[in-house]
């Protein structure tokens, strides 16, 4: 006979629903802590049934501590949750435990310790907690040196989040620059750091629209360079215009506090991701059945 007080205990130490408590109970002969790992089991399988979900939603972040720092991406299923005091407090945690640890990928990351096993653990647990597909999709980790500063910015509550590295001492110039990161997206520091493959489409694709406005062929090679060159102003970070004064370029508001951009990153939620597009009915549907 399971008593009363066994599940409230049970209860209180796991949260799980009484009937899931009395049931773990009955299946594990009173026992509580073999009812905890049968709940903790059970959660895990409902976890595991969520696997196929897409988690499109979620945050990124970052933590820093001394020289080092991560910048990561955590999902879930569904803004709500995302919004959700809980989520963003495993979001933290994760952080800390990949700042903890030696990790420097995300495979690495998976495997960290933290206070539920490792971070796999820690995922696994707080899909069966929440109910949603909770997953860590990107890990990215910076060191810099001591004559060096990091800079961060997270914009509308870590949909996108910036760090990066400057030569220099002036934090504040860093997160000016993280700023202007999240607001234009460049997609390279600078011309030397532009993929060669990438640029060479690029410029077949600009060369044929301007033969296409029947240019005279000796002149096409010309033209050509100049958009290369614009185009080039518009994705390298150094040469777009600074948001907070387009007069001068990023790389000559840096160099007038003589600072240097070392490297950055740039994170935004579910960048990649097909998301799912439910219909209003099947939305109401869904939500019926909860």
């Amino acid at each position: 006979m399971i008593s009363a007080a066994l599940v409230k205990e049970l209860r209180e130490k796991t949260g799980a629903g009484m009937m899931d408590c009395k049931k773990a109970l009955v299946e594990t002969n009173g026992n509580l802590e073999e009812a905890i790992t049968w709940l903790r089991e059970k959660g895990i399988m409902k976890a595991q049934k969520k696997a196929d979900r897409i988690a499109a939603e979620g945050m990124c972040a970052y933590a820093i501590s001394g020289n080092k720092a991560v910048i990561y991406e955590v999902n879930s299923e569904t803004d709500f949750v995302a919004r959700n005091e809980k989520f963003q407090a495993i979001v933290q945690e994760i952080g800390q435990a990949i700042l903890d640890s030696d990790a420097k990928n995300t495979e690495e990351a998976l495997v960290a310790p933290s206070a539920s096993g490792n971070i796999s653990d820690l995922l696994i647990n707080a899909t069966a907690t929440i109910g949603e597909k909770i997953s860590l999709r990107r890990v990215n980790v910076l060191t810099k040196t001591d004559e060096q500063v990091f800079g961060a910015y997270s914009h509308m509550g870590g949909k996108i989040v910036v760090l990066d590295i400057l030569q220099g001492d002036d934090p504040l110039v860093a997160k000016d620059v993280c700023m202007h990161i999240a607001a234009m997206n460049p997609k390279y520091l600078d011309k030397n750091s532009v993929d060669q493959e990438y640029l060479e489409k690029e410029k077949e694709i600009i060369t044929q629209e301007t033969l296409n406005e029947g240019k005279p062929a000796q002149i096409v090679d010309r033209i050509v360079a100049g958009k290369i060159d614009k185009f080039l102003k518009t994705i390298c970070l150094v040469d777009q215009e600074f948001v907070k004064n387009p007069e001068q370029t990023v790389g000559k508001f840096v160099e007038s506090h003589k600072s240097k951009i070392i490297t950055y990153v740039r994170l935004e939620v579910g960048e990649g991701i097909e998301k799912r597009v439910d219909d209003f009915a099947a939305e109401v549907m869904a939500a019926a059945r909860l």
